[in-house]
């Protein structure tokens, strides 16, 4: 019999990697970040869970064996997708494992424009006292969650903790817990002019890319914010700058760029009305643990059974 091979182009602790010894003891498991770790074995394995880019180079559908990629990310754009659907590569996701950081995220960018903390950081570096015209809070007002997944779904649970009245969009329409009124894509424009707070959740797809721009923005309010933790692209970011300047909405938390790094020209870096941080608003302690013992152990046990990976397995129609 041929020789199984898996890769984990992440470095994981041993108790960790103990859980997948125990279930395929007799595979070759080739484990860590380096590229010359794993670089030599990408053409054979069987399964690969972390997908880098340097991958691409040395996949391709005259050589590869990969039957399962488990990628260590939600997001999935970054693939070659239209390659490994040829190549009748089973693709999972970490949908899932991000709902606690994230959510703790966005309510501390909601929590953190709304009270100002941003203007207070700032004004403490230069040692001024200054009220800065603090008087919003978030109780009670309302809040659009566009795209009600996981993350979405947590999010929401929060913002009830916080008397807000939740609005969530999602393609199924389907109702949810903690979301007062559910609705299609169609009907963005009219969540829009609603909301105190906007949240993107959505995944990067041919349907999302460019989904708010300038008439998206001219539709909410004034005082509304606006948070991005979706990816970049989502969001044209020149007109997101057009708005922001001309008052067109209060001020935005953002967690993800057209370009990242976020380029040092970028007006964003110096707009008092903005927070910025470096796309990290799913890092977390527990992401590994998550990732493997939550996702990945699963659906390696529905593979060995003759099974499809079940848990967040990728619709190459959908993008997601």
């Amino acid at each position: 019999m041929s020789e199984r091979k898996l890769i984990i182009s992440q470095n994981i602790n041993d108790s960790l990697l103990s859980k997948i010894k125990e279930i395929i003891p007799d595979w070759t498991i080739i484990v860590g970040s380096a590229p010359s770790i794993w670089e030599s074995h990408v053409a054979d394995a069987e399964i690969i869970a972390g997908w880098k880019k340097e991958m691409n180079e040395i996949i391709n559908a005259k050589q590869a064996n990969l039957k399962w990629l488990q990628t260590w990310s939600a997001g999935v754009n970054s693939l070659p997708l239209k390659r490994l659907q040829s190549n009748n590569v089973q693709i999972t996701s970490a949908n899932g494992v991000h709902a606690y950081p994230i959510s703790e995220t966005i309510f501390a960018l909601m929590l953190g424009l709304t009270r100002k903390i941003h203007t207070y950081v700032r004004q403490q570096l230069n040692q001024t006292w200054h009220h800065a015209s603090m008087n919003q809070e978030i109780h009670e007002k309302t809040v659009g969650i566009i795209g009600v997944g996981n993350i979405g779904l947590e999010t929401a649970k929060i913002a009830k903790a916080f008397g807000m009245t939740v609005l969530g969009l999602r393609n199924s329409g389907q109702a949810e817990e903690y979301v007062d009124e559910m609705y299609t894509p169609a009907d963005l424009h009219t969540i829009l002019p609603k909301c105190d707070y906007v949240i993107v959740t959505l995944p990067l797809t041919p349907k999302t890319k460019g989904l708010f721009g300038k008439k998206e923005f001219q539709s909410m309010k004034s005082s509304a914010f606006f948070i991005n933790i979706g990816r970049g692209a989502i969001v044209e970011e020149n007109e997101l700058i057009e708005a922001l300047e001309e008052k067109q909405i209060a001020g935005a938390g953002l967690d993800v760029f057209e370009i990242e790094p976020l380029p040092q020209k970028s007006p964003l870096w110096e707009m008092e009305n903005v927070i910025i941080t470096p796309h990290t608003s799913g890092s977390t302690e527990y992401y590994n643990k998550r990732v493997i013992e939550d996702i990945f152990v699963p659906n390696l046990n529905s593979y060995l059974n003759g099974k499809v990976p079940s848990i967040n397995l990728l619709d190459f129609e959908k993008g997601y």
